[in-house]
C-alpha cells in the first residue's frame, strides 16, 4: 500500500482522536454493555443494542486510524528544501485575477480537507495547480465554470 501523506497537526489530530478512543470511549461502551447485561433479557434490550453498535463503531474507527496512521508519510515543510515553492503542507495566499478575491489555503492530506478551514487536499485541482509555483507567479485551474487564473501571492510554511 502506498504512504498517505499528512501534515503534522493531521498526525497529531489522528492520534489524539486514538488515545481518545481507547483510553475513554472504548471502557465507557464496555461497562455500558456489561450494565445492559445485567438488566437481563438481551433479545428486547434496547442499551444493549445500542452500546453493541457503539462498540462496533469505536472498534471501526480505531482501526482505520491504526490503518491511516501506519500508512502516513508525515510531512514537514520547514525540513524540505522547497525555496519558496508551493509543497504539501505549505499555506498560500492566492488571489482571484478575474474578481480580486484573496484566499488562504493550507495544502493537506485528503482526510485533513475542510474548506471552512482552509484547508484543501492534495488532490484537488487547485493544489494540483499551485504544486511548484512560487510567490508571483499565475496558476490556472480548470473548474465547473471554466478556466480561473489564481496570482500566487505568498508561500508560508507553517
Amino acid at each position: 500500500m502506498s504512504k498517505t501523506p499528512l501534515t503534522i497537526k493531521g498526525a497529531e489530530s489522528l492520534r489524539a482522536e486514538l488515545r481518545h478512543l481507547k483510553t475513554i470511549d472504548r471502557p465507557g461502551v464496555i461497562t455500558a454493555i456489561a450494565e445492559a447485561r445485567s438488566q437481563g433479557d438481551l433479545s428486547e434490550n434496547a442499551e444493549y443494542d445500542a452500546a453493541k453498535e457503539r462498540q462496533a463503531f469505536i472498534e471501526g474507527r480505531i482501526q482505520e486510524i491504526e490503518s491511516k496512521l501506519s500508512n502516513a508519510q508525515v510531512i514537514d515543510p520547514n525540513l524540505l528544501d522547497a525555496g519558496g515553492r508551493c509543497v504539501f503542507a505549505s499555506t498560500v495566499e492566492l488571489e482571484d485575477q478575474d474578481s480580486g478575491a484573496r484566499v488562504t489555503y493550507q495544502i493537506v492530506g485528503e482526510d485533513e480537507a475542510d474548506i471552512k478551514h482552509g484547508k484543501i487536499s492534495i488532490n484537488s485541482p487547485i493544489a494540483r495547480a499551485l504544486i511548484g509555483k512560487s510567490a508571483g507567479d499565475v496558476a490556472q485551474v480548470r473548474t465547473p465554470g471554466g478556466l480561473r487564473e489564481y496570482e500566487l501571492l505568498d508561500v508560508r510554511y507553517e
